[in-house]
Order: C-alpha cells, then structure tokens, then sequence
C-alpha cells in the first residue's frame, strides 16, 4: 500500500508540476511554432525557386550541367591540358545504321571501312543489328498474351539468339565474349517471362527491351576491332552521361548530357586511348534512372548530341543510301543524291518524312556548328551528302521533295475567330492536352485547316477513339469536319525563288487533274506544304520530280529573264 501510494503521489506531483509551470510550456510551444514557422518558409522559397515543374527542371539540370563544367575545368587545370594541341584527341563521329552491321560480314565491311581512315581518330555509334529492334518490340506484344510458359518459345526471340551467337561465332570472339552474350540472352528471355506474367508491356518496359538490341550489336562490335588488333572500349549510352526526359519511348536529351559525356569519353581517351563503341539510342531518365529511348532514328541525335559535347570536327552519319536524295527513291526511280544542305533544310526533310535522319538530328549539330555527312555503307565512294549551317544558293530551285501520307486533315470553321484574340490559343490547347501533334497550318478570318501527325508518339498511329475525343472538344467551340486519308507533298527549296516552284508546281498539278486542299509555307521559309488525297499522292511526286530535276529549270527561267519574257515552264509528258 505504501508503494502504491507513493507512486500514485509521483505521478500526481508530475501533472501538479505540468500545471504550476505554464510559463516553460509556453515557451517550449513558442519554440515549436518558430521552428515550424522557418521550415515551411524554407519550403515556399524552395517551392517558388524551383516552381517543381519545368522550371525546375531546368534549374537543377543547369546546376547539375554547372558543378560538371567547373570540375572539367578543375580537371584540366590539374592535368595541364593544353587545348590548342588536338592532334592526339577524338576528331569525329561515324555513326552506322542496323542495316549497316545487320551480320558477320557487314560488321567486317564496317570495320575495314573504319580502319580505311587512319587519320581519324573516330567514336563509333552503332544502332541494333538488322531488324532487331522490330523483333523485340513483337516479342514484347506476343509476350503480353502467350503466357509464361510459352514465352521462351517465341519466333522471334529465337530469332535474336541465333543472329547474335552466330555473328558472335563467325567474326571469331572468343568464348568470354560469347557467354556474356548468352548471359543478355536469358535476361532478355527472363524479361519477356516477366512481360507474359504481368501480361503488360509498359512503356518503360518497352524501352529497357529494346536496349538489349544495341547493348548486344555494340558489344559484338568492339570485341570483333579488338580481335582484329584497333583496340576499342564499349559504352552504354545511358552509362556515360545521357540524360533524357522520362518520356519513355520519345525521350528528349537534356543540358547535362552534353558536359557529362565530354568528361567521360575524354578521360577515358587521355587516360588509355581506345575507340569507343557507343549505343545509339538510348539514355537514362533524369528523375526514373531507368533507360530510355529516343524515338525512331535516334541514334543520329546520339551521334550528333556526341558530336557537339567533344566539338569535333565532323559527324558522319552511314545509311544504306547515297545521302538525302531529291525525292524517295521507291516512288521516282531517278531519285538523285542531294550534295548539299542546310541544317534547316535538312531538319524540314526529316520532320515531314524523309527516312535519312531522325528530325531531332540536327540541333546539336547545328547548335555547335558542326558539319554533318550524310554517307552510303554499302558504297563508300559516292560522295553523300554534306550538312551545313549555310550553302550557296545562287543556282537552287528545289531541293527535295518529300511524302508524308496517311494523314488527318482538320477543317475548324467559327465566327468566334473574326475580330477576336484567344481562339487560336484554345484550339491548340485541346491538342496540348490529347499530346497531339500538329504539322501543317492555314488560317483565315474565320477557319483553321491543319493536319496532325500520324504518329504522336512516333511509335504508333492515332487511334479512332483518340480522334473521336478530339472532335468532340473541338465541336464545343466550333464546327469541325475531319478528313482522312490525306497525304502532305513538302517541296523544300530555295526561299528566292518560291514563285518561281509555286507557279511550276501549279502548273504541273493543273495537267494532271489534281486539286490541292491545303496549302502552306513554313515560317521556316525553306518548305511549301500541299495537302492532296492519298490515291494521287505517289502519282504528283513522280510528276512533279521530273518538272523540276529533268530539265535546267534555272536555265530557263533565267534565259527568260533576259528575254523580258515571262517564264511558262515546259512540262514533261
């Protein structure tokens, strides 16, 4: 009882002491409410600085890009760099496509053709072997619904193993080489087991998967240089710096990237020279740490986004074909080699179709200054075609002409439009939000004609219920007809002679029965955009092609110059 009674008493005289002292409890909340107070101060001068979007992005990619520059300096300092002497050091890129390195002996002919430059000092981008990456990308959606004890069975999956571990065999590699293929092999095999149990294929997913077809070609391909004696080093671009967006499957390469692989390749090169051997492709998302890729072609904006982050002195980009060429070659059989663009122009043919370069390509290098050419693998005497920022346009007409089909083609009609401000903005809003994207533009006082990208993602088509759902917003502030089946014919050429094209162009669609039902002129003013239906698309390329690269076009307009004449262009029946 006594015990009890003294603890009963303890414990009261504490509550009777928490009571009797008011003035420290006040204090001690007084102190809580001060440090609280400073926390969510910091918190809103954080939140402002950083504005934790886009902005903020920006700013901490730019300190990240910042503290790397400094340290580069700090580096170069200590190690007594001297800049002005570059003759030991990386001197360009060259970049091979899937069909160039699509086998043993492919890989051979590239090597050789490496090696026929022994005054370069080259780093090698390599994207997957042939047909790779459309065989993972099946693999992955037969994956989804084949279930887990079927995926090892899977066409093309057999199909990969066999291309690699018999390129691997035939070009010599020795059997640790080969087992570290294997090993990527079964991980590539467990990854699609993975896929078929979840029966979801993710777009993170999606790209971690189709890594494994540059990760294998450029493993295969630096092992072959160092069997044949050119010692080379193998890289994952997502290890060495590239820092992308984490839009899986489109990802856009950020600041930090440029600054992050300087340092890594230079150091690599200065320390124990070899010749790296890169992945096209793909890069690591800044806030996931996952791999990415760069749409569709991106391992030109691989190659160029090196390019630019060394300042070397030329890219050279190796296609199947003899460089950009007047027009695509399966619709006019008299296409020709294009030997000179600019980086404008280059980036026009990209975005509205032409298969030679990924429309992202050319920004770095334009951004840097550094030429970009455009070479044939499979005939390396023909000269290709050279990128730069300016050419000589004196003698230009029309450069290329090029085909962009399956299109959208929107007409938006409103009386809102005329005499108001905002309607423009709430139109292209609705695209904002769906992730559409726009190509071509024409505007009156009233109406809005315009065509969107096939591909919004540039990996698939737009689907029925997407373009339903657009409508239907759409129709909430105008009267909207959607047209489909439409083909753009982008005619890039000289600005100087833009009448010139235009009155040719009309006068060869005129003879064959054509009507154009859009028209429009980039504000890059290097291209003019004409919509016409799918059916008579191939036939208006082939027409035009022969109209402006058959005869001297300049010839006679200039000749009729002088004359005092006008110009009537002669037409080829």
């Amino acid at each position: 009882m006594a015990m009890a009674a003294q603890s009963v008493a303890r414990s009261h005289a504490a509550s009777m002491n928490s009571l009797i002292h008011p003035i420290s409890l006040r204090n001690s909340l007084k102190k809580k409410k001060k440090r609280f107070d400073s926390c969510r101060q910091f918190l809103c001068k954080k939140r402002k600085e950083e504005n934790w979007g886009i902005k903020g992005l920006k700013e901490r990619c730019q300190r990240r890009v910042n503290a790397i520059v400094d340290q580069n300096v700090e580096d170069d300092e200590m190690s007594g760099l001297d800049s002005d002497d570059d003759t030991n050091l990386l001197s360009i890129v060259m970049k091979f496509g899937g069909s160039s390195v699509a086998s043993a002996e492919r890989m051979r002919e590239v090597a050789d053709l490496i090696l026929s430059f022994p005054e370069e000092r080259p780093v090698i981008v390599l994207s997957a072997m042939g047909r790779t990456t459309n065989k993972l990308l099946v693999a992955g959606e037969k994956a989804v619904c084949c279930g887990v004890s079927h995926a090892s069975a899977i066409e093309e999956l057999n199909f990969i193993k066999d291309l690699h571990l018999r390129t691997a065999e035939e070009l010599g590699l020795d059997s640790s080489m080969i087992s570290v293929i294997s090993f990527m092999l079964n991980d590539l095999e467990q990854l699609l087991k993975g896929i078929a149990m979840m029966k979801e294929l993710t777009l993170r997913t999606r790209d971690y998967l189709v890594s494994f077809g540059e990760c294998m070609s450029t493993r295969i391909f630096a092992a072959y240089m160092n069997t044949i004696g050119s010692k080379a080093r193998q890289y994952d671009a997502f290890d060495i710096g590239f820092i992308t967006t984490d839009d899986f499957t489109n990802a856009d390469i950020l600041e930090a990237t440029y600054p992050a692989v300087a340092k890594k390749l230079h150091s690599d090169w200065t320390s124990d020279p070899a010749m790296p051997v890169v992945t096209g492709f793909l890069g690591k998302g800044w806030k996931s740490r996952a791999v990415t890729t760069l749409g569709r072609g991106g391992s030109d904006l691989t190659a160029t986004a090196i390019g630019k982050a060394l300042g070397l002195r030329e890219i050279q980009v190796w296609k199947d074909v003899d460089g950009v060429l007047t027009c695509d070659p399966n619709i006019h059989p008299k296409a020709e080699p294009v030997p000179y663009l600019t980086f404008e122009e280059a980036a026009e043919l990209a975005y509205f179709g032409a298969q030679v370069l990924h429309p992202q390509s050319m920004r770095p290098a334009r951004e840097a200054d550094i030429p970009v050419r455009v070479k044939n693998s499979y005939n390396p005497q023909a000269p290709g075609t050279l990128i730069t920022k300016e050419r000589d346009l004196s003698k230009a007409v029309l450069t290329s002409i090029v085909l962009k089909s399956n299109i959208t083609m929107l007409d938006i009609v409103s009386t809102r439009m005329l005499g108001q401000y905002g309607f423009l903005a709430k139109v292209f809003s609705i695209f904002e939000d769906l992730g559409i994207s726009v190509d071509s533009v024409a505007t009156s006082e009233v109406s809005i004609s315009l065509t969107l990208d096939p591909s919004k993602l540039w990996t698939r088509d737009l689907i029925q219920q997407e373009l339903d759902h657009m409508v239907e917003e759409l129709e909430k502030i105008a009267v909207v007809r959607l047209l489909r089946n439409k083909s753009i014919i982008s005619l890039i050429g000289n600005v100087e002679r833009s009448s010139l094209i235009l009155e040719k162009v009309f006068n060869v669609l005129r003879k064959n029965g054509v009507n154009v039902q859009m028209i429009s002129q980039g504000a890059s003013k290097v291209n003019i955009s004409l919509v016409v239906h799918d059916s008579e698309a191939r036939k208006c390329v082939r027409a035009l092609h022969s109209a402006f690269f058959a005869n001297d076009l300049l010839s006679e307009f200039d000749a009729g110059l002088q004359n005092g004449l006008p110009f009537v262009p002669v037409e080829n029946q």
